[in-house]
């Protein structure tokens, strides 16, 4: 069976242990959201985007 990439949350390290070795808590698979066309988060995600584009100044 394959070993996959594991994140730590608190860290933002990356390890192929179920637990962090420098703080000891346990680990995420960083996986991207599965994609959908009918999409319903859609324009959340860019109202998102825009509002962080927007007060960097870059929008």
């Amino acid at each position: 069976m394959a070993e996959h990439i594991r994140k730590c949350v608190d860290d933002q390290g990356y390890t192929l242990e179920k637990n962090c070795p420098i703080c000891g808590k346990e680990t995420i698979l960083p996986r991207p959201p599965k994609f959908s066309l009918p999409d319903k988060y859609a324009s959340l995600r860019r109202e998102s985007k825009k509002t962080g584009l927007q007060e960097k100044g870059l929008f």
